[in-house]
């Protein structure tokens, strides 16, 4: 008795399919990005915070361009004289702060104009030569500053004047200029805002999508759906899935986040400042793909070694204490620790785009440290995949890691 292999015969007028060549693990990435992109949670959380970027830049250029207009009540010529100075000085500055002098006939005049609310506050000279600002219930800080700057350089000049001298030569020497032997002080502000934004995006995305990574491989474990998906396709497959799916998620709302912010600066006309922040964001994005690879990883390790959602607060201490760790170096890690910190994995997607900001890093250094990462999101991915396996299968109570390693494959 012999056997035959029979080969499907197409019906006439029917073309053969073609057979379905897709790799198991995009099949389960494309799962993991559509399942996410019908949330409407994630996506109105997204939408959320897309629009409270917009709005603070939106905010902050309003603040910023918005114009402080003060009245002071003045009784002679000095006063006068002290708040044309306060003007000037105004508009010099920032070009939106102004200061108009009224004069009045008398300090109680000028008083019952600050009482009638005709004027913000009044700068009379008293008997005994000293100033006050008088103000109805409170002194605006924008009005205080100022007028107290116009009156001490009046003062001077006035002295001046009587001993014979200038302010200017009174003054010579007096002025203090700030250096820094890296950098610059106006782009070391820059990288202390970028800085944090990059240290918290990261903070935020990776605990996100890590646990929503974790909850996933929970939850097909506890209904034992991955039981059933593991007759269909490698185990190891559906770990790298889920990981690429949800990095491309991450990676994704990282970028459409920073393009908000981009847009909005140049809408306002605030993007003045923001050229050197362009490529270390591409760097950021470059490393924070890396790290977050190495994270998921983890993530995933979890998720397959708990029994139920209260395992993982518990277990998770390692993972939080890398992310703590990335988000203090991106804080507060200066000088020789944060160069260290750039060449550690996952620390150094935060570290290595902050000092870029700081300093010129050289080309290969920045190399050296993606090359490690990437060493390490290979080793770990490898390691977490032989731990999946063994762990995603057994149920039970937790695992630990030792356990883990001991169970067949």
């Amino acid at each position: 008795m012999s056997t035959e292999t029979r080969t499907p015969v197409a019906t006439p007028g029917q073309t053969p399919e073609a057979p379905d060549n897709t790799p198991a693990w995009a099949i389960v990435t494309l799962r993991e990005v559509m399942v996410k992109m019908r949330d409407r949670t994630y996506l109105l959380s997204t939408l959320v915070t897309l629009l409270l970027i917009g709005g603070s830049v939106f905010f902050n250029a309003y603040m910023s361009a918005r114009g402080s207009d003060h009245t002071v009540a003045v009784a002679d010529s000095a006063a006068t004289e002290i708040i044309a100075a306060a003007d000037a000085a105004g508009s010099e500055n920032d070009g939106n702060t102004s200061f108009e002098a009224v004069t009045a006939d008398s300090p109680e005049a000028a008083l019952q104009l600050v009482r009638d609310e005709e004027a913000d506050a009044a700068l009379l000279q008293e008997e005994n030569g000293n100033w006050t600002l008088t103000g109805k219930d409170e002194i605006d800080s924008g009005l205080r500053g100022p007028v107290s700057e116009a009156l001490t350089g009046y003062v001077i000049s006035a002295n001046a004047a009587a001993a014979g001298t200038t302010a200017a030569e009174l003054t010579a020497g007096s002025e203090l200029d700030e250096a820094l032997l890296e950098g610059d002080a106006e782009q070391a502000v820059i990288a202390s805002v970028i800085g944090f934004a990059f240290s918290f995006l990261f903070y935020m995305a990776t605990i996100l999508f890590g646990m929503a990574i974790a909850t996933s491989v929970l939850e097909e474990k506890q209904n034992r759906v991955v039981e059933i998906l593991a007759t269909a396709i490698p185990i190891r497959q559906l770990l790298y899935g889920k990981v690429i799916g949800n990095t491309i998620l991450a990676v994704v709302q990282l970028a459409l986040y920073g393009g908000v912010a981009l847009l909005t600066l140049n809408l306002t006309g605030t993007a003045d400042m923001v050229g050197s922040i362009i490529p270390v964001s591409g760097w950021f994005l470059v490393f924070f793909l890396v790290g977050f690879l190495i994270l998921a990883a983890g993530w995933a390790m979890l998720g397959a070694m708990a029994s139920r959602s209260e395992d993982l607060n518990s277990s998770s201490t390692p993972v939080m204490a890398i992310i703590f760790a990335a988000l203090f170096a991106g804080l507060f890690a200066k000088g020789q620790l944060l160069v260290i910190a750039s060449f550690v994995p996952v620390i150094s997607s935060v570290a290595m785009p902050i000092r870029m900001l700081n300093s010129d890093v050289p080309l290969w250094q920045t190399f050296a440290s993606l090359a490690l990462a990437l060493a390490a999101a290979y080793a770990l991915l490898s390691f977490a995949a032989r731990i999946y396996r063994r762990a995603v299968l057994q149920s039970g109570g937790a695992l630990t890691l030792r356990k883990a390693m001991k169970l067949e494959q």
